[in-house]
């Protein structure tokens, strides 16, 4: 034994400063991509583990408004026989109910005050404060454009927080991944059926197009947007805002994420940039800002890179775009209208 060593922050860093996932991509081909994404995406899915059983959403408009030129609807439906999904749907009133609208899925991120800030809602100083700091307001946004979104609470989010504190002292989305390991559910996978839900619904819409449907999502959103849409085809083009970086870096490193971002084993198989190349060829936007303070951007580029790498040998370079902007952690939205308007 060279060096003792007692801490186990160092213990794992030590072991991930040279780790390199099993699955993660290294070749540069078409055939190479081809090769890679069979596997890939096998043991993703594997890895994600089952899902739950489908029900009848029973989905409800419980009540709608018209809101400074958009129509707000609150709806809610059923993604499992013991899980209910609270939503806010915005979409201008003009929309045509002809099937031939174009629909995105904003997820919102690790904040307090869940789908809200994302649609808009800026009826308290708190939230108005939320959407000031991270132009958080997506939703909205996107359905000033002529968008039809549909914004849902995460589990153990916004009216899914069973209070916002459950658990004083302790981080609640580390204490539900931990109950469901026991009984081997992933928490993660959960909000991925949720989303995957969310297309079910989008599709019952008359407004909307099945085949027109995308997904964007800041922070934790970024994190929903890279894996749900990894492990749904039927979501079509994507926006990752902010999230992008190795788990090396901000995983072991920084230790910056919680139990709902993660399922046993993932790093051992692929990196965070492998589950965004999974999306190719379908169109991907990447957004990080150069003063981030909660995702480095040196750590963002270096998965970009990748994701540009997979991109290339899959021969869907011209549909990954790049937001570098000068900003903190937030949507820039300096692309991801025209990015929406041109693949959706």
């Amino acid at each position: 034994m060279a060096q003792r060593n007692f801490s186990m922050i160092e213990y794992f860093n030590r072991i991930a400063k040279d780790w390199e996932p099993k699955l993660s991509f290294k070749g540069s081909t078409k055939a190479d991509w081809e090769a890679w994404r069979g596997e890939a995406q096998a043991k993703y899915m594997e890895l994600l583990g089952e899902f739950p059983q489908k029900v009848d959403l029973d989905a409800e408009v419980v009540a709608q408004v018209e809101d400074r030129g958009l129509i707000r609807q609150r709806v809610i439906f059923d993604s499992e026989e013991f899980m209910s999904v609270p939503c806010v749907v915005l979409y201008p009133p003009d929309l045509p109910q002809d099937r031939t609208g174009r629909a995105i899925i904003c997820s919102h991120g690790h904040g307090p005050y869940g789908k809200e800030p994302v649609a808009g809602n800026a009826t308290t100083p708190d939230k108005a404060a939320n959407i000031a700091a991270h132009n958080y307001n997506y939703g909205e946004q996107m359905a000033r454009k002529g968008f039809l979104t549909i914004s849902p609470d995460l589990r153990a989010f916004g009216e899914r927080s069973d209070g916002g504190d459950p658990y004083p002292g302790r981080d609640k989305c580390n204490v539900h991944f931990i109950r469901g390991v026991v009984l081997g559910v992933n928490t993660l996978t959960l909000n991925i059926w949720d989303i995957k839900c969310c297309v079910d619904y989008l599709e019952t819409r008359p407004e909307v197009d099945p085949g027109r449907i995308g997904m964007m999502g800041l922070s934790q959103g970024g994190t929903m947007t890279t894996w749900a849409t990894a492990a749904e085809p039927r979501i079509k083009a994507a926006d990752i805002i902010g999230y992008l970086n190795p788990w090396e870096r901000f995983g072991i490193n920084r230790a910056n994420f919680c139990g709902s971002q993660i399922v046993p084993e993932i790093f051992k198989w692929l990196d965070t940039h492998d589950i965004a190349g999974l999306i190719a060829p379908r169109p991907l936007l990447v957004e990080m800002g150069y003063h981030d303070t909660c995702f480095f951007i040196e750590d963002q580029l270096i998965s970009y890179r990748a994701v540009k790498r997979i991109y290339e040998a899959a021969g869907a370079a011209d549909d990954l775009w790049l937001d570098l902007h000068p900003g903190e952690h937030g949507f820039a939205g300096n692309k991801a209208f025209e990015f929406f308007e041109k693949y959706l």
